[in-house]
């Protein structure tokens, strides 16, 4: 009897076995969630009192998808612990993803807060993800701040548990071989961009590994990758110890992150030092703030001169824009017409395919004024769920019938094309801009409109811009931006004549130029390897437009110890 009252009290039934923390962290381990779900609501039963468990819950319902009882978690965790700076940052990013403001805009502000007075060795710190960091965004001195302290922390664990790598010597000569990692080899925006790259790398100087660290599937995107890769290896199922063996027997020389710090990283691998170089590239777009990561690719404008500080990598400045693009993207010929689509036959159509977090209050208050200012026009998002009634609502509170916002679904990537042919004009996102969802936009034919930023993630538009021959649709601030939008709907010669010179952009601007890009990056390898070879540390440097380096195949020509054509020296 007395056992039976004692487990009532405990909240688990006559009988049972006491919750067990260390099974349900190693059911973590190996993507059990739902096991370990389980196991931490047994635990919160009995150890109510217990805030580190109730966020360990929160957190592991954030993961699963489960966002509403995630969010009424971390509520909870806040409510008992305001300081726990993990679930303010977690609670933050499922609100933004709900555009849900008026409960988004005070997290924010208390995360900045706290970061701009912490010292530089508060632990906490490390609790910030770097990747909310650089889309809130933080000033860049502390998202270096912020990933300082991430990459810290990786280290201390990797330096835990040490392994012996073998090591290739690659003398003056020889291919450089140079290996891509990434979670996103299939259906996804790196894909996207990077499809065309991997065969285009000059196969005379350079050798190209894959490795997949995501989920495998047989998609186009992945055989096609898979397949202008000299070697491809899924090492998804491996440890970052494994994987960085791996990565060391096989000789590679440059090693290229595509993830940075998103979804599905594992900066462990790179923090045990695979590769005598390595890089960080278009995944992230930030610094990793890591002494294992070598160099960042870059432009002139996402990180312009005088900016280096903010870093911790040494910068290679690519002329034109750092984004890769695949020229060859298909585009469904039948797009269907706007009615399929939902939208109005003789509307202006504005539109901006960004995902819900993009979309801050200060950007939708300017769109409200836009759409006023413009008599008929539609707004066309990509949104579901609580963030297209959240931002249906925030229409009305403008005045502004919310039936004026279209919502598009989620569709296969040549179809998205086709009916992005559909709009008139981009509208790009504020505290982080629009990165490959812009690109689409301009290759499909469809002007851009984004306003100046102040660091990397909100001046992307901007390099993408420039690298397309449309830099007077870059505003230096919100009312220039705002005319920009208005001027397209009411201005049609000037309308017409963007179009015109973005569809000849398509097969003349740098940002198309596959082929050109591929190129600044073989010459950017090059030099980051002479520099090793030479015993000369990482150093940033600029890579000019190739065409304009007549002397490329002579200085070719004489051998790899040769400075790399293309190059600029700092």
């Amino acid at each position: 009897m007395l056992k039976a009252l004692l487990a009532a009290v405990l909240g688990r039934p006559s009988g049972a076995s006491p919750p067990d923390r260390r099974a349900a962290d190693r059911w973590i381990a190996e993507g059990r969630l739902d096991e370990a779900i389980a196991e931490y609501r047994r635990v919160v039963a009995v150890e109510p009192g217990d805030v580190g468990a109730r966020a360990k819950l929160a957190s592991l319902l954030h993961r699963r998808g489960h966002l509403d009882a995630a969010a009424r978690a971390y509520e909870e965790v806040l409510a008992d612990d305001p300081g726990r700076v993990n679930a303010i940052g977690n609670l933050l990013r499922i609100r933004r993803d709900q555009c849900d403001w008026a409960a988004t805009e005070p997290l924010r502000d208390r995360l900045l807060d706290l970061v701009a007075s912490a010292r530089d060795d508060d632990a906490w710190l490390a609790t910030v993800d770097p990747f909310l960091a650089v889309t809130l965004p933080l000033p860049p001195a502390d998202c270096l701040r912020v990933a300082r302290h991430r990459a810290a922390r990786i280290e201390r664990d990797v330096a835990a548990t040490p392994v012996d790598l073998p090591r290739r010597i690659t003398g003056h000569g020889e291919r450089i071989r140079v290996g891509y990692v990434s979670a996103d080899f299939h259906d996804h925006a790196t894909a996207h961009l990077t499809l065309g790259l991997y065969r285009r790398h000059d196969r005379r100087r350079f050798e190209v590994h894959g490795y997949s660290i995501g989920a495998a599937d047989d998609g186009p995107y992945r055989r096609r990758i898979r397949d202008d890769c000299d070697r491809f290896s899924d090492l998804a199922a491996r440890s970052d110890a494994e994987i960085a063996q791996r990565i060391a027997a096989d000789g590679i020389d440059i090693l290229v992150d595509l993830k940075g710090y998103t979804k599905g990283d594992r900066p462990g691998i790179f923090a045990r030092r695979p590769a005598p170089v390595q890089v960080q590239y278009l995944g992230f777009p930030g610094t990793m703030g890591a002494s294992f990561i070598d160099y960042l690719v870059c432009d002139a404008v996402v990180a312009p001169p005088g900016d280096d500080a903010h870093f911790s990598e040494r910068l290679v400045r690519l002329e034109g824009s750092y984004q890769v693009n695949d020229r060859e993207q298909a585009i469904d010929a039948d797009g269907g017409d706007r009615a399929r689509h939902g939208l109005p036959a003789n509307a202006f159509v504005y539109c901006s395919f960004n995902r819900p977090y993009k979309i801050d209050r200060e950007a939708f208050d300017c769109w409200m004024r836009i759409l006023q200012r413009t008599p008929g026009s539609v707004l066309w998002l990509y949104a579901e769920g609580p963030a297209a009634e959240n931002l249906r609502r925030a229409a009305a509170a403008h005045g502004v019938d919310p039936a004026r916002l279209v919502f598009g679904s989620l569709l296969r990537k040549p179809q998205h094309l086709a009916r992005l042919r559909l709009a008139d004009l981009f509208l790009d996102t504020f505290t982080c801009n629009a990165h490959t969802s812009a690109s689409d936009a301009l290759w499909a034919g469809v002007p851009v409109v984004t306003r100046r930023g102040n660091a990397f993630a909100t001046r992307v538009g901007e390099s993408l811009l420039r690298a397309t021959g449309l830099p007077e649709l870059v505003a230096g601030d919100t009312e220039g931006y705002e005319a920009l939008a208005v001027r397209h709907a009411s201005d049609a010669a000037w309308r017409l004549g963007i179009r015109s010179r973005l569809a000849h952009a398509r097969d003349t601007a740098p940002l198309f130029d596959t082929d050109r890009t591929a190129r600044q990056l073989d010459a950017a390898y090059a030099e980051a390897w002479r520099r090793h070879l030479a015993g000369e540390p990482p150093a940033s440097f600029e890579v000019p437009d190739p065409a304009a380096a007549t002397i490329a195949s002579a200085r070719g020509a004489r051998g790899t110890e040769e400075r790399p054509p293309f190059l600029t020296p700092p």
